[in-house]
């Protein structure tokens, strides 16, 4: 699929983290297994996350927690400490991709709202800075937990934790940080248009904050079906035009499950899928976000 938001030397060799093991202790239950338009917050984090980047994508959880289905691909490291908050959940994170990439977004899983230009433009900002961790201003607060890092900090975040040190904030008093703000993230002409309000750090602790992102719509997407038919209109933005076995309609679907039910597709799939012109496989978990272009191949139209 197309890695939207990601660019060669800044993604290419990036890895993701996604830090599931959280007590939840506001939320009153695990915020991993919360449901956001089809999806689970855990499976939409690490999906989205593994949309930006093209290394390895690796789910942090606590010692013994139980996690709802992952996507395809992604890996879980244990946290060998419980309790030792994001610190440590950075520590084994870094430390699970260090071998295998040079840097990595990293985030936690209660963000349903991340959309993979922030994670393109958090990455490029560590490329372009040569800093050793981008720490976004957002909305005037720190995101340190929708951030990128270099992997080699792996080691140094564990001397931090060996000296007894367990907030996150300190790491800033040891490494080079880049602050970038509002402006400059969204100077990104991608992020600027899919996410323009950086809904994408919006992060979910209580029961309110739930309920409010909940009531959130699912993204607005492009689907084009198609047929082997006759000529059908095409609806695309607004525009009206011919073209043979074409249709595109703009529905608000956050999965590609949700976008295939949208135009009437069978629920074991499509044959063929496409996704902002890349074929990939039908995973009806995968998340979606603004801006996507969805091709569906019925399966009847691949038997004609």
């Amino acid at each position: 699929m197309r890695r939207m938001g990601s660019a060669a030397g800044a993604a290419g060799s990036a890895a993701g983290v996604v830090l599931a093991g959280g007590r939840s202790s506001r939320m009153g239950t695990p915020k991993a297994w919360l449901e956001w338009h089809g999806s689970t917050f855990l499976y939409r984090a690490a999906a989205v996350v593994g949309r930006a980047v093209r290394g390895p994508v690796v789910v942090v959880a606590a010692p013994g927690q139980e996690l709802p289905p992952l996507p395809p691909g992604v890996v879980v490291a244990e946290d060998p400490v419980e309790g030792r908050g994001p610190l440590q959940g950075l520590a084994a994170g870094l430390a699970a991709v260090a071998d295998r990439a040079e840097t990595a977004f990293v985030c936690s899983t209660d963000m349903p709202l991340l959309h993979p230009a922030y994670v393109g433009r958090v990455l490029r900002e560590l490329h372009d800075t040569g800093a050793e961790a981008v720490w976004p201003v957002a909305g005037g607060f720190r995101q340190p937990l929708a951030a990128a890092y270099r992997t080699s900090l792996a080691g140094r975040v564990a001397d931090l934790l060996a000296r007894g040190e367990s907030r996150l904030g300190m790491l800033a008093e040891h490494c080079a940080v880049a602050w970038p703000d509002d402006a400059r993230l969204l100077a990104d002409p991608a992020l600027a248009e899919h996410d323009p309000e950086l809904v994408s750090v919006l992060n979910v602790n209580t029961p309110e904050d739930y309920a409010a992102v909940r009531e959130r719509p699912a993204p607005r997407v492009t689907i084009e079906r198609l047929d082997e038919s006759a000529r059908v209109t095409v609806e695309r933005l607004g525009e009206s035009a011919r073209d043979a076995g074409r249709r595109w309609r703009v529905v608000r679907a956050a999965t590609l499950g949700a976008a295939a039910a949208a135009i009437g597709l069978p629920p074991y799939g499509p044959a063929g899928v496409t996704l902002n012109g890349e074929r990939i496989a039908f995973d009806e978990r995968l998340p979606l976000v603004a801006g996507d272009a969805v091709s569906f191949r019925p399966p009847e139209a691949a038997a004609g």
